[in-house]
């Protein structure tokens, strides 16, 4: 971010090791005399990167999954059912553990990692209101006109299920960051030089008693945008159900 600020993340300072925040280093320094506003900057384009992009295949793969299970029903549906159960047996955060252990981390690694084990609430989601719309009688007459599958999905479930895609992505951001950052916190997220607020949240862990500012405002980063999308993801839900009651 250097048109925001020019100070580098990566700049050694023996001589301003855990200063305090003030007007030249507004949260301070770390351990090695690094400026930790700048560091949180750069950080925050990992986390907000790995967020976003790993939430986007999430939800994508949730919504073919999902729209899948609705569409076809039956058998299809019922294979798909035993798969997200599968999936939702284990832990998500101890299979992303599991999972990142075995492989050496990096941010693609990371995105692909959080995608494979975060689309299941998605498709469930998907899946159901899939059901519904597959039900409505003129959905059901297009069918039997031999109306392409691919034609019906495009036109006439896309935007029904849009609202709800939409939904569930915003949400999504906020819990793969909070991921990203739990993987980091343990030491198995990104790789220095690269940094997230999650690894910038664990280095402070060691100096936290004398220095809070290391750990706090990357804390403090992870925990207002997380809570920003929540709200953002709130605002759409109660926006949506508004319409639905309106055209009832």
């Amino acid at each position: 971010m250097p048109f925001v600020y020019t100070v580098s993340p990566y700049t050694l300072n023996p001589h301003a090791i855990l200063l305090a925040p003030s007007f030249e280093n507004p949260f301070g320094t770390d351990r090695l005399g690094r400026d930790i506003l700048a560091r949180i900057l750069q950080g925050g384009q990992t986390s907000l990167i790995i967020g976003f992009l790993s939430a986007a295949i999430a939800s994508l793969l949730g919504l073919f999954i999902g729209i899948n299970a609705g569409f076809f029903k039956g058998k299809v549906d019922k294979s798909i059912t035993i798969i997200i159960d599968l999936f939702l047996t284990f832990p998500t955060f101890f299979l992303l553990l599991a999972l990142v252990s075995y492989i050496q981390a990096s941010s693609l690694v990371l995105i692909i990692v959080i995608s494979i084990t975060g689309w299941m609430g998605m498709a469930r989601m998907i899946r159901s209101e899939s059901f519904a719309i597959s039900n409505k009688p003129y959905i059901k007459i297009l069918k039997l006109s031999h109306m392409g599958n691919l034609k019906i999905i495009f036109k006439y479930f896309a935007p029904l299920l849009a609202p709800i895609f939409l939904i569930s992505f915003t949400f999504g951001v906020g819990g793969a960051i909070l991921a990203e950052s739990g993987l980091s916190f343990l030491g198995l997220g990104v790789n220095p030089p690269q940094m997230s607020w999650g690894s910038l949240l664990s280095g402070g862990k060691a100096v936290i008693d004398i220095a809070w500012w290391v750990s706090f405002f990357p804390g403090l980063m992870i925990f207002l945008v997380t809570f920003c999308l929540m709200q953002i993801s709130d605002f759409l839900q109660s926006k949506t159900n508004t319409k639905e009651i309106q055209t009832t």
